[in-house]
């Protein structure tokens, strides 16, 4: 019996990550780009962006198209020229076309200058900001981090395995599920403390 129900939970959340990354296959198809969706972490772009906004990026099949001039220039996601690894979201206020590629001078519109790395070249362009969810970005970027991680790969385990595990065992199955809500709120509640130490720290 336990077997079975095992065999059940393992299937279905099979089923569950095939779909999601289905999902993630088509959106990234329909939006022409490698990164569709981005999060928000900085006041940079307020009061246009907020921190936590769940960003729609949609690709860039030709730079030339990008408009880009200040206050109303295209809003975009790019890679930091000094740091190609980290992603930015900042305004697109200028560009310039030489050599055959497109470069362009970056601002967010909550900092006082241009951006200090100058150009951005088109190849670092990763896309045009076409909508935002408010908030849901701190779902991304939890799950992006390690307690995220962790987090997810435990209720994973709990998931497969909750008919073993003695403390779940012989509980109802709506005992179990108040239980796995009630670990998940603890783990987010010390997430968030852990992240106002670091904060403090900072300041």
């Amino acid at each position: 019996m336990l077997k079975r129900e095992f065999i059940k939970t393992a299937i279905l959340l099979v089923i569950v990550l095939i779909c999601v990354g289905g999902f993630w296959l088509a959106l990234r198809a329909v939006l022409r780009t490698e990164f569709p969706l981005h999060a928000v972490v900085s006041e940079s772009m307020v009061p246009t962006l907020q921190v936590g906004d769940l960003l729609v990026v949609q690709g860039v099949v030709d730079a030339s198209g990008i408009n880009a001039a200040p206050k109303t220039g295209d809003v975009i996601v790019f890679r930091k020229p000094t740091d190609p690894s980290e992603f930015i979201v900042h305004r697109a206020v200028d560009k310039t076309y030489r050599e055959g590629s497109w470069f362009f001078k970056t601002k967010g519109d909550n900092n006082f200058g241009l951006d200090p790395w100058g150009e951005v070249p088109e190849n670092y362009v990763i896309g045009i900001v076409v909508g935002r969810v408010p908030l849901l970005g701190y779902l991304k970027i939890f799950l992006g981090s390690p307690w995220g991680i962790a987090l997810f790969i435990i209720l994973i385990l709990i998931l497969l395995f909750a008919d073993y595990i003695p403390l779940l065992r012989g509980r109802s199955e709506t005992e179990n599920q108040a239980f796995i809500r009630t670990c998940y709120y603890e783990f987010t509640s010390l997430y968030g403390e852990v992240s106002e130490c670091r904060k403090l720290r900072l300041r």
